[in-house]
């Protein structure tokens, strides 16, 4: 069953986020078979969110474990850390039949 891993960020300083983190980590979805379907700034809180500053990002997976695979991989452990104090990313990942 295909999963998708869904990223809301708030980002402080959106230069280093998309030129480090943001292009190594697109490096390591590719790599472990991941497939960026969304990856946009600019979402609008309606409810539960009071920052102004958000990104979501939305990738497929061929499986839950395909993108624990990748989150949990020793590479992208050491890439995290290049959003470290200028991001805070909140991550879930879940299993569905379709996006529909």
């Amino acid at each position: 069953m295909k999963a998708y891993m869904i990223v809301r960020a708030v980002i402080h300083d959106r230069e280093k986020f998309v030129n480090g983190y943001g292009v190594e980590a697109a490096k390591l979805v590719n790599k472990f078979g991941g497939k960026y379907l969304i990856r946009a700034p600019g979402a609008m809180a309606l409810e539960g969110i009071e920052d102004e500053n958000n990104s979501v990002v939305i990738s497929e997976w061929s499986s839950k474990e395909a993108a624990e695979d990748f989150w949990n991989s020793n590479e992208y452990q050491e890439v995290k850390k290049l959003r470290e104090g200028i991001a805070d990313c909140y991550v879930l990942v879940i299993e569905s039949d379709s996006l529909s």
